[in-house]
């Protein structure tokens, strides 16, 4: 790591601290136990819930680097708010989402949150692992409010609240390495290479990667940036020279496209693949195009938006008539299933009678095979568990909605189940 880049963590991180300080300073002195009460029908309420209404908090990206994703996400869960309500809400009450975009903008995402905590029962969506981490010591501290984060880093887990819906990016990179493996584009002895962004998502990936190497033999050639590089000449350029027969990207789709992109122009003929993250549907329109779909591949715990399976193709059909200029993206399976999630969680807390952010928190441990119709089951009884060790493998085609079809079923590789998440 060079010493400017070094600066620049530090610097992140420190930033992150200070503003996680502030954020539990700042914290309004009224809790929940000031607020809870009881409804006519027996059913306790507190913080964000109403007589008529459950206010959930939605905490997205629609101008950095997550943008596209960030924009499906978010209208996916409106979409699923609109047809929730439509069918009579959730325990006689409407759904009510209030939006923040924090543009990925560390400032901006604490900012956010700190205004929206204190109306909301919870948060539907959080999107960046480094700033769901910074306001988890409040959230797990005084909070207490559920949040599902569109983040995989196994640093959120353990916490009762923040719960992350699929496999973490470790396990997720793992799986990933199985495919390559599997496929037999790479062998013992080989080496691979790993781009992937400084922070939590990609430091976590890179756990993933090194644990899969040393099960199968290979050498990890690590590349680390940052979410604001864009072009990856250098560092197609250094794995090149270092002779590696593949790459893992943990990054944004923007870096994906330019890794695989410079690649093809270079004449370095490796398979790519990336975590579930790095990719969107737009990059087939770019120059990068076709070799995205030549060699590139994509793990998540989601089937693609364009499988011909009956949930997303019924979500897809719902999405496009309900937004027809936007462009079909995975973004809109995950922001779905999270909305999904949180409501099924909401029923079993309106059973027990204890819609108050203490009961949805018991309410989620109850749920042990939650089935979405989108390809995995998820476990949510154990905090520090990730939901699911299985993930899908995609590959890139212009044919299909979303752009992705499946290569690989899920599928929990061997090396992932012996993997020790957070050890």
């Amino acid at each position: 790591m060079t010493p400017s880049a070094r600066h620049t963590l530090r610097g992140g991180a420190a930033l992150l601290a200070a503003l996680a300080l502030a954020l539990t300073a700042c914290s309004g002195k009224a809790t929940e136990k000031d607020t809870k009460s009881e409804d006519a029908g027996g059913v306790r309420t507190g913080v964000g819930v109403t007589a008529k209404t459950i206010k959930l908090g939605v905490l997205t990206d629609m101008t950095g680097v997550y943008a596209s994703l960030g924009k499906s996400v978010t209208q996916a869960q409106q979409l699923w708010a609109k047809q929730t309500n439509a069918a009579g809400g959730i325990c006689g009450r409407t759904i009510e989402l209030t939006v923040r975009d924090h543009g990925y903008d560390p400032q901006k995402a604490v900012a956010a949150y700190t205004e929206l905590a204190p109306g909301v029962l919870g948060f539907a969506q959080f999107i960046g692992s480094p700033f769901v981490a910074a306001v988890e010591p409040r959230i797990d501290g005084q909070d207490k409010g559920l949040v599902l984060p569109q983040a995989w880093s196994a640093s959120l887990l353990g916490s009762p609240y923040v719960r992350v819906i699929g496999a973490t990016y470790d396990v997720e990179t793992i799986n990933a390495v199985d495919y390559l493996l599997a496929q037999k584009r790479v062998a013992k002895g080989d080496k691979i290479g790993h781009v992937y962004f400084e922070g939590d998502y990609g430091e976590n990936a890179l756990v993933g990667s090194k644990y899969a190497a040393q099960q199968a033999g290979l050498t990890v050639v690590e590349q680390k940036i940052k979410p604001t590089d864009n072009d990856m000449s250098a560092q197609v350029a250094a794995l090149k020279r270092a002779g590696v027969k593949a790459v893992i990207v943990s990054a944004g789709p923007r870096q994906a496209a330019s890794l695989v992109g410079v690649a093809a122009a270079t004449g370095f003929q490796v398979p790519v693949i990336g975590n579930n993250s790095a990719f969107a549907p737009q990059l087939l329109a770019t120059p990068a195009g076709p070799a995205l779909m030549k060699d590139y591949y994509v793990a998540s715990s989601t089937l693609p938006i364009g499988s011909g399976e009956p949930a997303p193709a019924k979500l897809a059909k719902e999405y496009a008539a309900a937004y027809p200029e936007d462009v079909l993206d995975n973004g809109v399976v995950a922001g779905y299933t999270a909305g999904q999630v949180y409501g099924d969680v909401l029923k079993k807390a309106c059973a027990a009678k204890d819609l108050t952010r203490e009961g949805v928190g018991k309410a989620l441990l109850t749920v042990t095979a939650y089935r979405s119709g989108f390809g995995i089951t998820h476990d949510f009884s154990d905090p520090a568990a990730p939901s699911t060790r299985e993930s899908v493998i995609m590959k890139p085609d212009d044919k299909v909605p979303g752009g992705l079809r499946v290569v690989r079923p899920a599928e929990v590789a061997k090396a992932a189940e012996s993997f020790q998440v957070g050890g």
